[in-house]
C-alpha cells in the first residue's frame, strides 16, 4: 500500500515537473517574442520626390529581409529648414530607436539634436564635408551610412558634355545653402577649369524659385547639368520646359530625373543605397556593430542612362555606346 501511494506521489510530483516545463517552454515564447521586437525607426526627408522615396523603400525592404519588425514615423520637412529642424528635435524626444535621415539636410539636422540615438542616412553627398562623419573609414560618432556620390558620376558627364554634346558653358541651377549641392558645383568647377570650360551658376532658396533660376540662364549657356540638389529635383519639370523650349541639352544626376525629361545621367539607383543603409540599420539594431565602426559606404555600378525621346527632341544621333540602357 505504502509502495502505492509513493508511486502516486511520484506521478504526481512527475506531473507537476512536466507542467513546469510546459510553463518554461511558454516562458521560452516569450523570449523568443523578445526577438520578435518591433522597433520603432524615425524617418526624417528634406523634400518628397521620387529618388528619396525609392530609398526609403529600399531602406525598409533591407529591415523586412532580415526579419527586422519595425514601426515608421516618417516625416517630410518639404524643404522648410525649420520644419526640418522641428523634425528632428520630435523624432528625438519620441524615443526612436533609429533615425533613417534621407538626405543631406535631414542627416545634419537630427546629428545635432541628438548624440545618443544610432542615425543612418542615405542621399548624402559628402558626409565629411557635412560634418556628420569624422571620416568615411572611420565615422567615430552615432552617424553612419550610404552616400550618393560615385567618384567618377562628375567626371564622367563632364566629360560627355564636352566630348559628346560639345558644351562649353554650363547652367547649374542649385540651392546654395544646401551643403550637398555646394560640394558638388565647387567639385564641377574644379574640373571644368582642366577641361577649357565655365559654370554659370544660377542660386535657389525654394523649389518656386527653379523655373525663374533656369530661365535667367538663356543665353548664357549651351548646357544644363542639374546636380542631385533636393530642392531643385523636387521641381525638375520646371528645368525641364524651359531646356525643352530652348533645345538644351541637359544632364541630371540620378535616374529618375531622366526619366522626368533630362537628358542622360551616369547614376546608379537610390533604392539600392538605401537597401545597403538598412542592412547596416540591421547591424545596429542587431547589436553587431556600432555606427561608429561602420565605414560609410560608396554606391555600386554606376552606368550611363538616356532618355531616348529627349535625345531625338535635341536632334543627337544615337551613339551604340550609349545604348547600354534607356529610360522607360
Amino acid at each position: 500500500m505504502r509502495n502505492n501511494w509513493k508511486k502516486a506521489l511520484i506521478a504526481v510530483f512527475g506531473a507537476t515537473l512536466l507542467l513546469s516545463a510546459c510553463g518554461t517552454s511558454s516562458g521560452g515564447s516569450t523570449s523568443a517574442g523578445e526577438k520578435e521586437k518591433v522597433y520603432k525607426i524615425g524617418v526624417t526627408q528634406i523634400v518628397e520626390h521620387p529618388s528619396l522615396n525609392a530609398a526609403y523603400d529600399g531602406f525598409k525592404k533591407a529591415l523586412e529581409d532580415a526579419g527586422i519588425k519595425a514601426e515608421y514615423d516618417p516625416q517630410i520637412a518639404q524643404g522648410d529648414p525649420t520644419a526640418n529642424t522641428t523634425i528632428a528635435n520630435n523624432l528625438v524626444s519620441s524615443g526612436v530607436d533609429l533615425i533613417f535621415a534621407n538626405s543631406t539636410p535631414s542627416a545634419q539636422a537630427v546629428a545635432s539634436a541628438t548624440k545618443d540615438i544610432p542615425i543612418v542616412f542615405t542621399s548624402v553627398t559628402d558626409a565629411v564635408s557635412a560634418e556628420l562623419v569624422e571620416s568615411m573609414d572611420s565615422p567615430g560618432g552615432n552617424v553612419t551610412g550610404t552616400i550618393d556620390n560615385h567618384p567618377d558620376a562628375i567626371p564622367n558627364t563632364l566629360k560627355f558634355l564636352k566630348e559628346e554634346l560639345g558644351a562649353k558653358k554650363v547652367g547649374m541651377v542649385f540651392n546654395s545653402g544646401e551643403a550637398n549641392s555646394r560640394a558638388q558645383v565647387d567639385a564641377v568647377k574644379e574640373l571644368l577649369k582642366e577641361m577649357d570650360m565655365t559654370v554659370v551658376e544660377a542660386s535657389v532658396a525654394t523649389s518656386a524659385d527653379v523655373k525663374q533660376a533656369t530661365e535667367s540662364l538663356i543665353g548664357k549657356v549651351d548646357s544644363l547639368y542639374i546636380i542631385t540638389d533636393n530642392t531643385v529635383v523636387s521641381a525638375l519639370e520646371s528645368v525641364v520646359s524651359v531646356a525643352n523650349e530652348h533645345k538644351l541639352p541637359m544632364m541630371v544626376g540620378e535616374f529618375d530625373s531622366v526619366k522626368r525629361g533630362g537628358l542622360a545621367a551616369y547614376g546608379f539607383e537610390y533604392y539600392d543605397i538605401g537597401y545597403e543603409a538598412g542592412q547596416m540599420a540591421v547591424k545596429i539594431l542587431k547589436g553587431e556593430s556600432k555606427p561608429a565602426d561602420l565605414a560609410v559606404q560608396v554606391p555600386q555600378n554606376l552606368k550611363l542612362i538616356m532618355n531616348e525621346d529627349t535625345a531625338k527632341a535635341l536632334g543627337l544621333s544615337i551613339k551604340d555606346e550609349w545604348k547600354a540602357e534607356f529610360s522607360e
